[in-house]
């Protein structure tokens, strides 16, 4: 039987190690469904419930495992909704193929149904490479530049296959003029910067007193090196959210995630360091870095075009973390661990007991703060983590500990809401023998969760370990905005736009088989965790969260928290007073050290903004 385009493009995944493909069927992708059939499922195709859905996952996929990821749509609405997820992947620099079906090229130009211009259409997202396939000599090397660029840029890539060229008989390119050959495969590579560039790099380094690093998700593989380079310059580390698992939280000089998700020993380490060390991590909010006349910097990225944003980098290094520190390391001179490290890691600490005393603070049913807290010291070491767009972000980031093979993301970048759920998924055929948490809001769960957890439902008995646990922190609010709201406009929660309904989440999933269970009540919060970690099958937690309690970011003052806090409470001239009355002394019990309003830095407190 002669090869047809379609299987010549399964056997050429097969080639490039792909052993999953997350897609939805249609039409436009039937010659690649049929080819599929002939292929035994060989890679394997993953059903999401949308065609959104299987682009999260294969982000998931690549984030947790390291490979590409491969979705696959049909035409025109197919390849469209396809384009949130591929976004998401294109921001936070994650290698993923998309492979998109087209209309008939007979039928081209003809305003045909489901046609659409999707050469303009993925201009964007996939500026590195999209390509369209019109004969079938165009592959392998069409495929191949496809997986090879996603590979080297870390970038989406895309593939768009006509119906009937899917089904054509597969014929190679020739040894002939206008013909493209092509090769499987890439090494991998680490660069590293010039030597005289390391020298000047290490001559501000070791000028310094007070240093600050910063790392990112650039900084994965270069674990050791940072914990040396940290240790050798009595320094401080920060992460950005993407670098969340890049470095574990149990050193105590680990301050932990930056920015309006971050703590407060992060922000301040930041407003009084004299030198700052940026490796693989373009965080974008330059004012939570040091004032532009403070401090001296060095930044690392193997990305040329992300090297020199957000800060004036006296140094610029472009390099591979791992590989650039190796270098860099031997001209570094020993500092002592003096004032500056020791600043560092009491006040590193100190926010840990703050944290737990914010998660005991009382809440109406539950606190979210002690739902996520709660989980922290149950976390097994193996687990891979997500979280969705919203408040559950911040609780992510600020009370979950990363230790031994700990993984986790989120949408980083794009913050878009709804690749929680689809993340772990992804995350659980990367690795079917690890367990996986999805910490997600109610509005996400709504948006798409509920309908993922179908997705989970028919394949949770092929994975290893069954475990896959969504925590729904179920407040009826989109509380990220709501808090956006009275934070930066002053406004009262509008309802309209705001309120969700009730929906019973652990009842669903019981009913397509999977387990869960509902949380009213604070004292049944761990309690549902251990269950939750020991079920033999997937599980929901529908934890009934207060609305009320504020993601509070590291740099607010005292009077910013009370005013958005009252505005919660507009038109209740009554409460209002009694809020007004109790606030503050509860805020400083929560939050000790933070500054007064007519202090403009405070003995411990950040400097105005």
């Amino acid at each position: 039987m002669a090869t047809k385009v379609s299987d010549h493009v399964l056997q050429r995944l097969r080639e490039w190690d792909v052993d999953h493909v997350f897609s939805y069927a249609g039409d436009g992708i039937n010659g690649l469904l049929a080819a599929w059939g002939r292929a035994d499922n060989n890679p394997k195709f993953v059903q999401a419930r949308h065609e959104e859905m299987a682009a999260f996952q294969a982000v998931g996929y690549a984030k947790f495992s390291g490979k590409v990821g491969v979705c696959a749509a049909t035409s025109g609405p197919g390849a469209i909704h396809l384009l949130n997820g591929l976004y998401d992947a294109k921001l936070d620099h994650v290698p993923v193929v998309a492979i998109v079906g087209q209309t008939n090229r007979s039928a081209m130009g003809g305003s045909y149904q489901q046609e659409v211009d999707l050469l303009s259409l993925y201009k964007d997202v996939a500026s590195d490479f999209c390509e369209m396939v019109t004969v079938p000599e165009q592959l392998p090397n069409v495929l191949d530049r496809a997986m090879r660029t996603a590979y080297a840029k870390r970038t989406v890539t895309a593939v768009i296959i006509p119906a009937d060229v899917q089904e054509l008989e597969y014929t190679p390119p020739t040894h002939a003029f206008k013909m493209v050959p092509s090769s499987l495969g890439m090494s991998g590579y680490a660069p590293a910067p010039a030597a005289q560039d390391v020298e000047r790099a290490a001559e501000v380094l070791n000028a310094g007193e007070k240093v600050a690093i910063l790392v990112g998700q650039g900084a994965r593989g270069a674990r050791a090196e940072v914990e040396r380079l940290a240790d050798l310059l009595g320094a401080g580390v920060a992460k950005a959210l993407l670098g969340k698992d890049a470095f574990p939280d149990d050193l105590p000089y680990v301050t932990g995630s930056i920015g309006l998700l971050g703590t407060r020993p992060s922000y301040e380490m930041m407003q009084d360091c004299d030198t700052l060390l940026v490796i693989g991590s373009s965080f974008p909010y330059s004012q939570f870095l040091p004032e532009f006349d403070q401090a001296r910097a060095v930044q690392i990225d193997i990305d040329p075009f992300m090297i020199g944003l957000r800060y004036p980098f006296e140094v610029n290094l472009v390099g591979d973390a791992q590989a650039t520190l190796e270098a860099l390391i031997p001209h570094l001179k020993r500092k002592k661990h003096g004032a500056w490290r020791k600043k560092i890691e009491k006040d590193t600490a100190r926010w840990w007991e703050v944290m737990q005393r914010r998660a005991a603070v009382e809440a109406d049913p539950v606190n979210p703060e002690y739902v996520v807290h709660a989980l922290d010291a149950l976390l097994p070491d193996d687990v891979m983590l997500a979280a969705d767009s919203g408040s559950a972000a911040n609780w992510y980031a600020r009370h979950l500990r990363m230790r031994g093979r700990m993984r986790g993301s989120l949408s980083g970048t794009l913050a878009t809401m709804g690749p929680g759920v689809p993340y772990v998924i992804g995350a659980k055929f990367a690795h079917p023998d690890r367990p996986a948490i999805a910490i997600v809001g109610d509005g996400a769960m709504q948006m798409n969760g509920l309908a993922e957890l179908i997705t989970v439902a028919k394949y949770w008995q092929e994975w290893e370990d069954p475990r896959l646990i969504v925590a729904v922190l179920n407040n009826q609010d989109l509380n990220q905005v709501t808090w956006e709201m009275r934070a930066m406009s002053g406004a009262p929660q509008f309802l309209p736009s705001q309120a969700l309904p009730d929906v019973p989440y652990a009842d669903f999933a019981r009913t397509i088989g999977l387990d869960g269970v509902r949380v009213e009540k604070p004292g049944d919060v761990e309690a549902a965790w251990h269950r939750a970690l020991g079920a033999d099958r997937p599980f929901v937690i529908d934890f009934r969260t207060d609305p009320a309690v504020p993601p509070i970011p590291p740099h607010a003052t005292l009077d910013q928290i009370e005013a958005a806090a009252l505005s919660i409470l507009k038109g209740d001239s009554d409460r209002t007073a009694v809020v007004r009355q109790g606030f503050k002394a509860k805020v400083q019990e929560m939050l000790p050290g933070r500054r007064k309003e007519s202090d403009p830095r405070g003995e411990q407190g950040p400097r105005a903004t």
